[in-house]
């Protein structure tokens, strides 16, 4: 073994079988598992959800984050924005030839670490290694396996006209740390990313009776794309209080500075929850703990999210048509 991968490290011969138990091996709860081509696992009776995602951000490591947290914690969060309990990861790495074997131990060890906070295992992967100069570092797959513990569907059929619209938390931080880590901005305090398992969240929502309508991670697109999704997919107009969205001071003057719009910047510990009118109180008592807020209502038919500004006046909220910031996920 060297200190860098080298393309004999994808190979399928003693040099990847080094990499896989010097490296990968701690990973899995169950090594035997590494020794076959697909993870046969053993799952309660009751209603799966499945999701996949990768993931391509640079810089790898940023403030509060990294590539590795980032994949377990995104794909996580898919299953938990539909009800599920996240269970089992797989993980599909690519890498570069070249990539520092101390570089790819920090991210095999936050990877480890984000496993055990979101409760999941991982079971099965893949290695894989691309010449010098064709994989920037390192891409991350990850699948997901959860059960569902909703007792009603959750998504944007379920929307009805008179629900309220919640936000979780403050948003566009992780945009900001994914900028600031880029181009070499010294925020002053450093703003860190608000990556986090959102399952917790809508555990103690379901626990207490929250019915949850529609969930919706804020990712690429921020709560303007979350939104205009929602209500294009429900058929019903979406009313909210610009006023009311939580956005910090650092990340409000940041965009200020640059010409961005908060609501647009990607978040990844970050949700919009749409509940019934007689459960927004009970979804606010557990939401303003960690910052979140009520933010709207829906309204009636239409496909458009309307912003009611600090003056008093309503403009449309549209998302962006291509993407703000390349690259944060």
């Amino acid at each position: 073994m060297s200190e860098r991968i080298r393309l004999g490290h994808g190979g399928g011969g003693t040099l990847m079988q080094a990499l896989i138990d010097r490296e990968f091996r701690r990973l899995y709860a169950d090594p035997k598992q590494l020794l076959q081509d697909a993870a046969c696992l053993d799952l309660p009776h009751g209603r799966l959800a499945f999701t996949t995602d990768s993931y391509v951000v640079q810089p790898l490591v940023f403030e509060g984050g990294d590539i590795g947290r980032l994949a377990v914690c995104g794909t996580a969060n898919d299953l938990a924005m539909v009800g599920a309990r996240p269970r089992h990861l797989s993980l599909g790495l690519i890498l570069e030839e070249g990539l520092e074997l101390a570089l790819l131990r920090r991210l095999v060890t936050s990877i480890a670490a984000s496993a055990r906070e979101c409760g999941v295992t991982i079971v099965t992967g893949d290695t894989k290694v691309v010449e010098r100069g064709k994989g920037d570092g390192i891409f991350v797959n990850t699948s997901g396996i959860g059960l569902l513990e909703s007792p009603q569907p959750i998504g944007p059929a379920a929307i009805r006209s008179g629900d309220k619209l919640l936000v979780s938390g403050d948003l566009g931080r992780h945009g900001v740390a994914i900028l600031a880590a880029r181009h070499g901005l010294d925020l002053q305090p450093p703003l860190a990313s608000d990556c986090a398992p959102l399952w917790p969240l809508v555990q103690r929502l379901l626990a207490a009776g929250v019915r949850l309508h529609a969930l919706r991670d804020l990712t690429r697109g921020g709560l303007a794309s979350a939104l205009q999704e929602l209500s294009t997919a429900a058929n019903l107009e979406l009313q909210v209080e610009e006023s009311a969205i939580p956005v910090l001071p650092a990340v409000a003057r940041c965009c200020d500075l640059l010409g961005f719009e908060p609501l647009h910047l990607a978040n990844e510990g970050r949700c919009l929850l749409v509940v019934p009118a007689a459960d927004r109180q009970a979804a606010l008592a557990l939401l303003e703990p960690l910052g979140g807020a009520w933010i709207g209502a829906v309204g009636g038919p239409g496909q458009r999210v309307l912003l009611r500004t600090p003056f008093g006046s309503e403009r449309l909220l549209v998302p962006l048509s291509g993407e703000l910031l390349p690259r944060i996920c």
